[in-house]
């Protein structure tokens, strides 16, 4: 695979903002530390998703867990995992009002979402707004590392909490992620269900970069929201109910691939982590299996 860009390229960053067009390379380097991260200046091309996909090998196997309506990437070797077969999500798809001409076909499946199903090798794993929704996310990456080849990547989009419907929520720890590991976390925590369905707000990343978190009713309307995924998580009866498990930031994730590699419960350390650029509400990163 080619070098990945690095996470600050002096050159992208001066040909993207041309009010720093007469800096060169150290103070383009400083400007963007001091001032241009906290602003969300994008800093690398792989910052934006568009960009970063196209750092997907695509001449050897790849797999994209969960593509549902829209799959990432495609091409001749690329192959999908899924919760449910094309039929049953177009299904989906149209239950939410949402187009359903671009399913992929599905070639692997599995109703739990179990990667071992999976019986393949491959030179990359790729998934886009799928890792915060897994309830035991040091489970999840033990499974991709063991699809990887050795040497292989895997590329994720991640939306960073503080720029989502998560911007109320804290940032996750290593301490919930071993503990939800050493807890065996299939199915969602009624505390996941409780955050997610009463105590997210808009999903506007345009507002959320501006500093307006909260629609006027937010803090009125908590209780009853409480109360509702309080039934959900009861009516469910201990069957998956879809929310987001973890919240990240760019940095945050990074500590903690990095700290489940110390600790011995990861295969992977962060090979890039590319800042959320303004005003997106999502950063990439890659993983490269050790």
């Amino acid at each position: 695979m080619e070098p990945l860009p690095d996470e600050f390229d002096a050159t992208f960053y001066r040909d993207l903002h041309v009010d720093l067009a007469y800096l060169n390379e150290s103070e383009l380097r400083a400007h963007y530390y001091s001032f241009g991260r906290q602003e969300g200046r994008a800093s690398s091309a792989p910052s934006l998703k568009e960009n970063f996909l196209k750092l997907v090998p695509r001449d050897r196997p790849v797999l994209e867990v969960g593509p549902f309506t829209t799959p990432a990437i495609e091409g001749d070797n690329v192959r999908y995992f899924e919760v449910l077969d094309r039929d049953a999500l177009i299904r989906r798809a149209q239950i939410f009002g949402l187009p359903d001409d671009n399913v992929p076909e599905i070639h692997y499946m599995d109703p739990n979402g179990d990667l071992s199903a999976v019986p393949d090798k491959f030179s990359a794993v790729v998934s886009s707004h799928c890792i915060e929704h897994q309830p035991d996310l040091v489970h999840h990456l033990q499974q991709v590392s063991a699809l990887l080849e050795p040497g292989g990547y895997y590329f994720l989009v991640i939306p960073d909490k503080r720029y989502c419907f998560d911007h109320f929520l804290a940032e996750s720890t290593i301490a919930k992620v071993v503990a939800a590991h050493r807890a065996g976390q299939r199915t969602h925590r009624l505390e996941s269900v409780l955050e997610h369905r009463a105590l997210t707000t808009h999903n506007d990343p345009v507002r959320h970069w501006a500093g307006d978190h909260a629609d006027e009713n937010y803090w009125q309307s908590i209780a009853v929201r409480v109360l509702a995924a309080m039934t959900e998580f009861d009516n469910a009866r201990g069957s998956y109910v879809d929310v987001h498990a973890w919240q990240f930031t760019p940095n945050s994730f990074k500590r903690i691939i990095t700290c489940l590699a110390d600790i011995g419960l990861g295969r992977f350390l962060p090979e890039r982590v590319y800042a959320t650029p303004n005003p997106r509400l999502e950063f990439t990163a890659v993983l490269r299996r050790i």
